[in-house]
C-alpha cells in the first residue's frame, strides 16, 4: 500500500534535514547514502523513491539552505536582524556562538568549501543565495547615501571578509582556539571600526 502525498513530502523533507546537517557537519563528498538514510530514519532503498540522484538531493539541500539568505546572515529571527545596525550584523556574524554553529549557521560559510564540487544545479542554487545576501548588503549601503556601483562593492568586499573570517576561525577553533577567537576579533574590529565592547 502506498503513501499519501503529505507523508511522502513529509519523508522528503526528513531526507534534506538529515542531509543538510550531515552536509554541513562532515562535507557532501563525505556522507554517503547509507549513513544520510539512517540519519533520516529510512533504509537506503527508499532514498530514489525521493531523489533521482545524491546531486539532486545535493540541490535540494542548496535550495534549503540559501532560502532567504539575504534577510538572515546567521540564522535566527528576520525581524529583529532587521533591526540591526550593519555593525551589530558583523558583531552576530563574527561571534563564537556562529562560529561554533555549523549546523545551522550561514549556508554561504557553511558550503563554501563544498561549492566548486557540486552539481550545476546545486551550485546556481548556492550563486543565487550569495547574490540574495549581496543585494541584502547592498541595500544596506544604498541607504548610507553609496551611489550603486559603490554600494555593490562595498557590499561583495564586505560580506566575502565575513565568510573569510568565519570560515577561517572554524578552520582553526578546535587546534588552536586562541587563533580562532583572534581571528574573529580582527575581523569584528577591521569591518565595524571597534574593538568588541567599545
Amino acid at each position: 500500500m502506498g503513501i499519501s502525498r503529505e507523508k511522502a513530502a513529509e519523508n522528503r523533507e526528513a531526507i534534506v534535514a538529515a542531509a543538510e546537517r550531515l552536509f554541513r557537519e562532515h562535507g557532501v563528498d563525505a556522507v554517503g547514502l547509507t549513513a544520510l538514510m539512517k540519519e533520516a530514519g529510512f533504509t537506503q532503498g527508499g532514498f530514489y523513491n525521493h531523489f533521482k540522484s545524491k546531486d539532486a538531493l545535493v540541490a535540494a539541500v542548496l535550495a534549503r539552505a540559501v532560502e532567504g539568505t539575504g534577510g538572515v546572515l546567521a540564522g535566527g529571527d528576520v525581524a529583529l536582524q532587521a533591526a540591526m545596525s550593519p555593525e551589530e550584523r558583523v558583531e552576530r556574524y563574527l561571534s563564537p556562538a556562529h562560529r561554533d554553529d555549523v549546523a545551522c549557521g550561514c549556508a554561504m560559510a557553511g558550503f563554501a568549501g563544498d561549492a566548486p564540487r557540486i552539481g550545476p544545479e546545486a551550485q546556481a542554487c548556492y550563486a543565487q543565495g550569495l547574490a540574495d545576501v549581496i543585494g541584502t548588503l547592498t541595500g544596506a549601503a544604498l541607504a548610507q547615501g553609496m551611489t550603486e556601483q559603490d554600494a555593490a562593492q562595498a557590499a561583495m568586499a564586505r560580506f566575502s571578509q565575513m565568510v573569510g573570517t568565519l570560515v577561517l576561525s572554524r578552520a582553526v577553533a578546535g587546534a588552536d582556539p586562541v587563533l580562532s577567537e583572534a581571528l574573529l576579533a580582527a575581523g569584528r574590529q577591521a569591518l565595524t571600526g571597534r574593538a568588541k565592547g567599545a
